[in-house]
């Protein structure tokens, strides 16, 4: 399996002027490269084979381009390919739905990493820091807070600089092992599977009576309105101007970093606590572009959370499966009777067998049992929700998922049901 590693780079002054330095050559070459593809007539290829023809083409390119003989060539033929890997991207986006145009000049701006494929970098120590060699560039100084995997091989570093300023690297890494295998169907047990309802009062409720608050982040988006007023105010360009854009950028990467924190920890949390695992294959585009509430639909990121919780599953060896949600808000879990609910109504009362839940809990137990269905797993006649009712809602509030040094969530979330 592939993961990306992430650490901050602190590089000297001078670095900063070199990093600089190959990114902007890297760009200019991204925008040659696109010219030529764009020359190039659609009956001489496929996407790829049209841009591997450039790709070729570096060698003679060296012969009158001075700058590209400065940068590392294993980084000068994964900027060319980039092309491939946007255009297939674009593509993707435009099977779902989205309006997508052709592939753009990218400017000083939009254009901010570069590539180290296969060879050219190395982790070391030297006078008694650990820092990345890189070929053609420079040893930068690196925060290892956490270790590569023993069993890893690094197949490439990207070098990106944020719009704070700050560097990065990224380790693309390839895991030697398998993951664990999955359990077979039907020996998991009833309290090994979870259906999860997310939404925006709770993040999450789950089959097992825990509900996860949304994470509040009002005082940082206040911030960054109070900055973003500040900047409209400032002259275009100034060395005002660019200070505050780069305060409003703080304030991007703050809110970025907090949310994505919040949803590898429940996430992570869900893949390690139980073995199989369903959740809603929601249409969050539709949800955006519908009248009313589209802020705090962009801002819950479920379509994020859920690609986490996938990725994380097939790593730990836990079952995955997205079903549709439609009707799994109006359907009673006990005896199926559909119900219309307004939002503002919280609780589930079911007129046909009487039966009574949270609205969320009930909608939960609908996504297990679509999700145990479609995986065909065969279980008795009664409705998971008749045989394992959970007793009570835990809640669990999102500052505890996030902060730092807590004990680790499965560990909250046991507790609170002890209680």
């Amino acid at each position: 399996m592939n993961y990306n590693y992430r650490y901050r780079l602190r590089p000297t002054e001078s670095q900063r002027e070199t990093l600089d330095y190959h990114r902007d050559t890297c760009r200019q070459l991204y925008n040659h490269a696109l010219y030529r593809f764009n020359q190039i007539p659609e009956d001489e290829g496929t996407v790829k084979q049209r841009v591997r023809k450039i790709r070729d083409e570096l060698p003679d390119l060296k012969d009158w381009w001075d700058a590209l003989t400065d940068i590392y060539s294993k980084v000068l033929q994964p900027t060319v390919m980039r092309i491939a890997k946007n255009i297939n991207a674009l593509g993707k986006l435009k099977e779902q739905g989205y309006k997508v145009g052709e592939l753009r000049w990218k400017s000083p701006r939009e254009f901010r990493s570069f590539t180290y494929n296969q060879s050219g970098f190395e982790l070391d120590k030297k006078g008694g820091q650990t820092v990345l060699s890189l070929s053609k560039l420079a040893d930068i100084p690196i925060e290892l807070h956490r270790p590569l995997p023993e069993d890893a091989t690094v197949k490439e570093v990207t070098l990106k600089k944020e719009k704070t300023g700050e560097w990065f690297a990224i380790f693309g890494i390839e895991m030697d092992t398998e993951p664990p295998a999955k359990p077979p169907l039907e020996e998991i047990d009833a309290e090994e599977m979870v259906g999860i309802d997310v939404g925006i009062l709770k993040y999450a409720h789950d089959t097992d009576g825990t509900a996860v608050e949304s994470l509040h982040l009002s005082e940082e988006r206040d911030r960054l309105e109070r900055e973003q007023r500040k900047f409209s105010r400032k002259e275009y360009e100034s060395n005002n101007w660019e200070k505050q854009r780069q305060t409003v950028a703080e304030c991007h990467l703050d809110i970025k970093r907090k949310r994505r924190d919040f949803l590898h920890k429940l996430s992570a949390y869900y893949a390690r606590e139980y073995e199989l695992v369903a959740v809603e294959d929601l249409n969050v585009k539709a949800m955006l572009e519908s009248p009313g509430n589209s802020r705090n639909t962009a801002s819950a990121a479920w379509n994020t959370f859920t690609d986490m919780l996938e990725t994380k599953c097939e790593r730990e060896g836990t079952h995955f499966v997205e079903v549709e949600p439609d009707g799994t808000t109006k359907e009673c879990a006990q005896c199926g009777v559909e119900t219309d609910k307004p939002l503002w109504v919280r609780e589930h009362s079911c007129p046909a067998c009487g039966f009574e839940a949270d609205r969320d809990a009930n909608a939960a137990w609908n996504i297990l049992s679509l999700g145990l269905s479609k995986l065909g797993v065969g279980h008795s006649e009664e409705t998971p929700v008749e045989t394992a009712l959970p007793v009570g809602t835990s809640p669990v509030p999102a500052k505890r998922v996030v902060e730092a040094g807590s004990p680790t969530l499965s560990e909250r979330v046991s507790a609170s049901r002890v209680g």
